[in-house]
């Protein structure tokens, strides 16, 4: 899960990648073979690193918008459960290739009473259209690759054998490029797809509004018992008990 301590990092990490000028391609892989990033861990959620300003932007928004507009190019590598806030790390990459076997894909706060918070319903209907974005969003159901290929949602999905040593190749390719160019066209596509930056401050502030409204209040409860019940490792399998 997206802990305290992962946000932080990841702050860390991408400020210490905005100051390399060398920074060409990143690519973003996973060690736990059943994870590629999972979604918020609630329970600590008060936690979480929270910029000084009352015009400051949200940590994670800022994680997010800065990755969308780094002058290198992102690349992901995904295998096993990316969902929630983990969906949304994954929609700021510019590439995003997924076992086809074993990636799988979510939005599930809706079920939980929540709402997303991290650009989810502010960049997901661009990849894949309106009414399949409301579907994700709205049923909090999980998506195998290959859906989420057809439908737009990742870059491509590979059989699980291939995912390596394809973004490896990739990631060699646009290394040789010169970073200027690669930098330049990636801006000029942002500025053709991505949403105001506004929108996304707007929607973490919706999602910490969520935390304290009844709805999610009695199915946290709910869930907190099923896992304890039951051993259940994610909120998603807990909503369906509920």
């Amino acid at each position: 899960m997206i802990v305290s301590e992962t946000v932080t990092r990841l702050d860390e990490v991408v400020r210490e990648l905005d100051d390399d000028p060398d920074i060409q391609v990143i690519v973003f892989t996973s060690g736990p073979p059943d994870f590629f990033f999972n979604h918020f861990d609630l329970a600590a959620s008060a936690a979480f690193p929270v910029p000084e300003g009352y015009d400051a932007v949200p940590t994670w928004t800022d994680i997010v918008l800065r990755l969308s507009k780094a002058p290198y190019i992102t690349i992901a590598s995904i295998r096993g459960r990316t969902r929630g806030g983990g969906n949304e790390l994954a929609l700021a990459f510019d590439l995003r290739y997924a076992s086809r076997e074993k990636a799988m894909f979510g939005q599930p706060e809706v079920g939980s009473g929540l709402l997303p918070g991290g650009g989810g319903t502010e960049r997901l209907p661009r990849f894949i259209g309106r009414d399949r974005a409301l579907e994700v969003i709205l049923s909090s159901d999980d998506y195998d690759a290959s859906t989420a290929e057809r439908w737009g949602w990742i870059t491509r999905a590979l059989p699980d054998a291939e995912l390596d040593g394809f973004v490896d190749t990739m990631a060699a390719r646009l290394a040789s490029f010169d970073r200027e160019s690669l930098a330049s066209a990636k801006a000029m596509v942002n500025r053709a797809s991505l949403p105001p930056d506004a929108d996304l401050v707007t929607a973490y502030s919706e999602f910490a509004h969520s935390l304290t409204l009844p709805g999610f209040l009695s199915r946290a409860a709910s869930a907190e018992v099923l896992v304890a019940q039951a051993g259940l490792e994610y909120i998603g399998i807990a909503n369906q008990q509920a």
